[in-house]
């Protein structure tokens, strides 16, 4: 299975992989503005529908001293996958590459997806008047065809990058191990909720760039499963008490009009 290793102790914040992104899948440019807090030379302020990987700025002291480090957010493609558990029509599929890819022609706009989501992911086209949900494929056709992702093919210093799952773990224990004062001894993505096919290591707590940090090492499948196996019976059950409440509201009427006529 394919993954991405990201190591931010790599990443210039030059966002190279962001205009690649938006390139590759002919996403729209987004007008930004310079906020007025810590996250000023981050744009945008956070994932859209029209911005799917995005490179977080973050002020923190490591080592001691004041230093910028780079975040990387985007679909972490689950290994299990709550939205694809949480998805009605199956719009979302995981592939055996590793991606998780969606079809927006099927897509009912429900947002479950984004409910069940452990890194809140998932964006809504809410601009749009039959709008659906996006997020990041890891350029699941150019991996179709042989290729890497194109934030990884844009990366200049090696900050991402692409192969197998198995063996980008292998290096991140590698750069670990070696470098133990460079490294917080964590792989993002290795363990987290199941596991995922985007991986991270960094110089600081992976909290502090931005990510979802306090998370179960269970699938989110395992809490979103039972959840939607109930909704056939809920849609039937409320299908039967709405007929319920139909005839009995039409039998009142009939009883009151026979009143009525009796009165007569």
């Amino acid at each position: 299975m394919k993954a991405l290793l990201i190591d931010s102790t790599r990443c210039v914040g030059c966002r190279g992989c962001q205009v690649a992104c938006k390139e590759w899948n002919s996403l729209p440019g987004e007008k930004n503005t310079f906020f007025a807090n810590s996250q000023g030379y981050q744009n945008p302020a956070d994932l859209t529908a029209g911005t799917w990987t995005l490179i977080t700025f973050n002020e923190t002291n490591a080592a001691g001293h004041f230093d910028w480090v780079f975040g990387k957010l985007q679909c972490m493609h689950c290994n299990e996958p709550g939205c694809v558990t949480a998805c009605p029509v199956n719009a979302l599929v995981k592939t055996d590459e590793g991606p998780v890819v969606y079809d927006a022609n099927i897509c009912l706009g429900c947002r479950y997806c984004q409910l069940v989501c452990p890194f809140l992911v998932p964006r809504f086209e809410w601009d749009k008047a039959l709008p659906r949900i996006t997020k990041c494929t890891m350029c699941s056709d150019r991996i179709s065809e042989g290729m890497e992702p194109a934030c990884a093919k844009s990366c200049a210093t090696d900050a991402i990058i692409f192969g197998e799952r198995d063996k980008l773990i292998k290096e991140a224990e590698k750069r670990i191990r070696k470098n133990p004062k460079r490294y917080h001894n964590h792989i993002y993505g290795k363990d987290e909720v199941g596991g995922t096919c985007v991986l991270h290591i960094s110089d600081v707590p992976i909290g502090e760039l931005g990510h979802e940090s306090e998370l179960p090492s269970k699938p989110m499948e395992q809490y979103s499963g039972p959840a939607m196996a109930t909704i056939p019976y809920v849609l039937t059950g409320l299908g039967v008490g709405l007929g319920a409440v139909s005839w009995i509201v039409h039998r009142r009427q009939e009883l009151e009009g026979h009143n009525k006529e009796d009165q007569s």
